[in-house]
C-alpha cells in the first residue's frame, strides 16, 4: 500500500475501527447459531429462521440504507450503528446471564444486529471513496478487506470458544466489546465529510432536498443500466443464494454429522481468515497484471467448488479437520480476491453522489437473496439429510463463476473503467 496511506491518521483510525466491527460482526455471526444448536438445542428449520432474520434486513433496509447514507456523512451513521450493535449485544449478555435469553430473544437480537450492520457495511464503502483518491481505491480496499480478513480469523475461533468454553453470555459481551472499540477509534476521526450533492441529471438541488424514494430509484436506475454493475448483481444474488443455504446445513452438518465440538468448528470456520488475508495481498496485486477480468472469473472457481469436498468428510478424526481448514483456507483467499475486485471496480464506475446507493443497490439484490438461501438450506437439511443437502447447495455456488464468465465483467483489462455518470 503506498506510504501516503499509512501516514494518514485519519485511514488509520478508519481501518481500526473498522476492523474491530468486523471482528465483533463475525464473532456474533457464530454465537448465535452455536447458541441456538448447543445450548437451546435448535433443529434445521430452526436454525434457517434464526438466519433468515438475521439477514432479512439485508433485503428490507438496504436501499434505504443507500439513500441515507448519501444524504449523510458516513462516518456518523457508522459511529451511531457501532454504538447500538453495543448496546443491543450487551443487552443479550445481560438477558443470557439472567438465563433470559431464549429462541424468540435471540430472534430479536440476531434482526437488530443484521439491520445495523447493513447500516454500517455501506456506510464505510462509501466513506472510504470520500476519504482516498481513485487511484489508491484498490490498495485501500486491499487493506480494509485485510483486516475483515483478520477478523474472521479471531472472530469465529473467539466465538466458537468462548461459547465452548464459558457461555453464550459471555461471547455476547465480547462483540459488544468490539463494537465499542470501533465507536472509540471513528469517532477520532477528524477529516470534515461533505454530503456529495445529487449527480442524477433529473435534479440540480442538493442531494439534502431530493427526496428518499427518487433517491433510491436513481440508484436501482444507475446500476440497472450499467453492464458491469447489472453483472455484479446476478453473480452476487447467485453466490449469496446459494452460500446461505451451504452454511445453514453447514452449521449443522459439523456439529451433528461429523460431531465436532463448538471450539472445533469456530476453528474451522476460522481457516477461512488466513486465507481471505492471503486473498487481500493478491488483490492489490493481480488485477493489474492480468487484468480486472481474468482474476475475477479464475478466482471463482476454486473458491466457490471448494466446498464441495465437504460432504464426503466422515468422523471428527484429525484429517477430517485438517481438510475443513484446507477447504476453508482456498474458500477464504480465492472468495476475497474475488470480492476485492468486484469492490473496487464497483467504486471506480460509480460517481461520488452515487455511492451508497450503488453499494446498497448491489447488497440488496446479491445479499437480499440470503433470508431465502438460508430458510431453503434448513428445508434442505431437513427432507434431504444433512450429506445430500450440504452436496446440493455447495454445487448451486458454481453458478456464480458461470454468470461472470458470461458477462462483461470477463472483458475488464488491467485499467478500471472511468465513473459513468
Amino acid at each position: 500500500m503506498p506510504p501516503g496511506l499509512w501516514r494518514d491518521a485519519d485511514f488509520r483510525r478508519l481501518w481500526a475501527g473498522q476492523t474491530a466491527s468486523q471482528l465483533g460482526e463475525h464473532t456474533t455471526l457464530v454465537v448465535l447459531p452455536l447458541f441456538a444448536v448447543l445450548t437451546l438445542d435448535a433443529g434445521a428449520g430452526q436454525l434457517g429462521v434464526l438466519r433468515a432474520v438475521g439477514q432479512a434486513p439485508i433485503l428490507l433496509l438496504s436501499l434505504l440504507a443507500g439513500a441515507w447514507v448519501d444524504r449523510w456523512r458516513a462516518r456518523t451513521v457508522m459511529v451511531l450503528t457501532d454504538a447500538a450493535r453495543a448496546v443491543a449485544l450487551g443487552a443479550a449478555a445481560a438477558a443470557g446471564l439472567l438465563g433470559l435469553l431464549g429462541l424468540p430473544a435471540l430472534f430479536v437480537v440476531a434482526f437488530t444486529v443484521g439491520a445495523l450492520s447493513v447500516l454500517f457495511d455501506v456506510a464505510y464503502q462509501a466513506s472510504l471513496v470520500r476519504m482516498v483518491r481513485r487511484d489508491q481505491l484498490v490498495r485501500g480496499n486491499s487493506a480494509l478487506e485485510g483486516s475483515r480478513s483478520a477478523a474472521q480469523i479471531g472472530g469465529p475461533a473467539l466465538g466458537g470458544a468462548l461459547v465452548s468454553l464459558l457461555s453464550a453470555p459471555v461471547a455476547a459481551a465480547a462483540g459488544a466489546l468490539f463494537f465499542a472499540v470501533s465507536f472509540v477509534s471513528l469517532r477520532r476521526i477528524r477529516r470534515p465529510e461533505a454530503v456529495p450533492e445529487c449527480v442524477a441529471p433529473v435534479a440540480e438541488r442538493p442531494e439534502r432536498a431530493v427526496p428518499v424514494r427518487r433517491r433510491i430509484l436513481e440508484g436501482l436506475r444507475f446500476v440497472a443500466t450499467n453492464a458491469w454493475l447489472r453483472a455484479v448483481c446476478l453473480a452476487s444474488a447467485a453466490f449469496q443464494l446459494s452460500f446461505a443455504a451451504t452454511m445453514t446445513v453447514y452449521l449443522l452438518f459439523l456439529p451433528r454429522e461429523l460431531h465436532l465440538t463448538g471450539a472445533t468448528v469456530g476453528l474451522a470456520l476460522a481457516a477461512t481468515g488466513p486465507g481471505a488475508l492471503l486473498g487481500s495481498v493478491l488483490a492489490a496485486r493481480l488485477p493489474g497484471r492480468f487484468g480486472h477480468g481474468v482474476v475475477l472469473v479464475s478466482a471463482a472457481v476454486p473458491g466457490n467448488g471448494a466446498l464441495l469436498c465437504v460432504p464426503a468428510l466422515h468422523g471428527s478424526s484429525a484429517a477430517t479437520v485438517l481438510a475443513l481448514l484446507a477447504a476453508n483456507l482456498v474458500f477464504g483467499t480465492f472468495s476475497q480476491l474475488v470480492n476485492v475486485t468486484v469492490m473496487s471496480v464497483r467504486q471506480a464506475v460509480t460517481p461520488d453522489g452515487m455511492q451508497g446507493r450503488a453499494a446498497a443497490t448491489i447488497t440488496f439484490v446479491g445479499m437480499g437473496f440470503t433470508p431465502l438461501g438460508s430458510l431453503l438450506g434448513g428445508l434442505l437439511a431437513q427432507e434431504w439429510g444433512l450429506r445430500t443437502g450440504l452436496l446440493v447447495t455447495a454445487a448451486g455456488m458454481m453458478l456464480s463463476p458461470a454468470l461472470m464468465a458470461a458477462s462483461p465483467l470477463a472483458r475488464l483489462g488491467r485499467v478500471l473503467p472511468a465513473p459513468q455518470t
